[in-house]
C-alpha cells in the first residue's frame, strides 16, 4: 500500500469518527411538541395545562392526520409553574420540546396579585422558548379553549390563537400581543398592557351539529401590580382606531332621512397621532386620525359628506366609549402616559403617580378625524357615490 493510499484511508476513518458526533441528538419523531400552555390559579396552586400537538401537524400544517388526535392536553398543579411542568414530564413518554410553543393563555385568577409575573419570567428565561409567544386571557375553562378544533378541522398550528395575524388582516378588532411587547409595555409608562380576551362561541355549524370556535371578545388589562379587569365586546372597539397596526375595521351607522338603510364602511390605512398639550400644569391629549373608507353595499344615492360625517361620529363615539370603560378600571387604555413620557419627561415626572399620570374624562382634548378617501367599491348598479 502506497503512502498516498494510507493518507486517504486515514482521512476516511477520521471523517467517520467525527460524523458520530450527532449520536446524542434526539430524533424529531421521538419528541413531543408543545404548542400552547394554559395557566390557572386556585387554592394556592398553579394549575398548568400543556397542549401537545400531533407531530404530523408540525410537518404538514395544512390538515391534521385523520387517525390521530390533533392534540392532547396534560394537566398538573404545583406551588410554582415549574413544579407543575416537572410533574407533567414524569407522565410523558417522550422528550418534550418547547421551541415551537406558540401561545400562553391566562385565566383571570392567574393574572391577579402579580401571579402572572413569575409565569412570564419562566418562559422568558428558558433557553428553548422564544419571545414571540402570543399571550391571551380568558374566563372560559382553559382545557375547553385548548382542545377546541379549528374550523374544518384545520391544523392547530394555523388556528387563530397559534397565528392571530391571519385573521387580523381582515378585521383588526383586537391587536395581538406577544411576550416581547408585553414585557416592554409593563416596563414603560403606564405599566399596563392590553391582552386579547378569548371566549368560546358557537358561530359555526356543520350538517350534524353546532361547532364551537374561539373568538376575540375584548381585552384584559394586566399591570405591573396585577390584573385590572376586562373590557369586552363593543366596549373595546375604540382600541382599533388608536394605533397604526390596524389593517381594517368597520363602522355601521344609519343614514338620516326617512327609512334609509344602515350602511357599513370598511376603514383602513390608519395614521394615528397623539399630541400632549400642557397648559396651566394640566395635560390633555389631542388625537388626529387619517383613514380611508370603502363602501361595499348600499342602495340609492348617498352623499359623500353625509357618509364622512357619520364615519367621524361613530369612530369618535367608539374611542370615547373604550376610554371611559378604561377609566372605570383605573386604566390608561390608550397609554397616554407614555406619549407624555416620550415628548416631555419633565412634565411626566411632575404629574406621574405610581408610573402613570392621572386621567379624567376631560383628558382627551380635540379628536380630529379625516376621511381621506371614500371608495364606492365595484360599480355594478347605477347607484354610486361621487368623490
Amino acid at each position: 500500500m502506497t503512502k498516498k493510499h494510507i493518507v486517504f484511508l486515514l482521512f476516511i476513518l477520521t471523517s467517520a469518527f467525527f460524523m458520530t458526533g450527532c449520536w446524542d441528538v434526539t430524533e424529531p419523531q421521538r419528541m413531543y411538541y408543545v404548542n400552547a400552555v394554559g395557566v390557572d390559579y386556585e387554592d394556592n396552586q398553579y394549575k398548568v395545562y400543556l397542549q401537545i400537538i400531533n407531530f404530523a401537524d408540525v410537518a404538514k400544517s395544512d390538515q391534521p392526520s385523520g387517525n390521530v388526535a390533533p392534540a392532547e392536553v396534560g394537566f398538573a398543579e404545583g406551588k410554582t409553574v415549574e413544579e407543575a411542568i416537572y410533574k407533567l414530564y414524569r407522565s410523558s413518554d417522550q422528550e418534550i420540546f418547547w421551541g415551537h410553543m406558540r401561545y400562553l393563555l391566562f385565566t383571570e385568577r392567574a393574572m391577579e396579585n402579580e401571579r402572572s409575573i413569575p409565569v412570564i419570567d419562566t418562559f422568558i428565561r428558558f433557553r428553548e422558548t422564544r419571545y414571540h409567544i402570543w399571550v391571551y386571557s380568558t374566563t372560559d375553562p382553559i382545557k375547553d379553549v385548548m382542545l377546541n378544533t379549528p374550523i374544518l378541522r384545520n391544523s392547530l398550528t394555523s388556528s387563530k390563537l397559534s397565528n392571530p395575524i391571519n385573521t387580523t388582516q381582515q378585521e383588526s378588532f383586537i391587536e395581538p400581543q406577544n411576550l416581547r411587547n408585553l414585557i416592554i409595555g409593563l416596563n414603560e409608562p403606564s405599566h399596563e398592557v392590553s391582552i386579547p380576551y378569548v371566549s368560546i362561541m358557537k358561530d359555526w355549524e356543520t350538517m350534524d351539529e353546532e361547532v364551537e370556535e374561539t373568538t376575540f371578545s375584548g381585552v384584559g388589562i394586566l399591570s405591573k401590580d396585577g390584573f385590572k379587569g376586562f373590557i369586552k365586546n363593543s366596549a373595546a372597539k375604540g382600541n382599533q382606531w388608536m394605533h397604526n397596526e390596524t389593517s381594517r375595521g368597520e363602522v355601521t351607522f344609519k343614514l338620516e332621512g326617512g327609512e334609509r338603510d344602515y350602511l357599513t364602511a370598511d376603514l383602513d390605512k390608519l395614521d394615528v397621532k397623539v399630541k400632549p398639550v400642557i397648559k396651566n400644569n394640566q395635560v390633555t391629549f389631542d388625537i388626529t386620525i387619517h383613514l380611508r373608507a370603502t363602501l361595499n353595499g348600499f342602495k340609492g344615492k348617498i352623499n359623500s359628506d353625509e357618509v364622512r360625517a357619520n364615519i367621524i361620529k361613530e369612530v369618535k363615539k367608539q374611542i370615547l366609549t373604550t376610554y371611559e370603560e378604561g377609566l372605570k378600571l383605573d386604566v390608561d387604555i390608550y397609554r397616554f402616559s407614555e406619549y407624555l413620557y416620550r415628548s416631555n419627561v419633565k412634565t411626566w415626572k411632575r404629574l406621574e403617580k405610581d408610573g402613570k399620570i392621572p386621567l379624567t374624562k376631560d383628558s382627551i382634548g380635540d379628536i380630529t378625524i379625516q376621511v381621506t378617501k371614500i371608495n364606492p367599491g365595484r360599480k355594478t348598479y347605477e347607484e354610486t357615490i361621487e368623490e
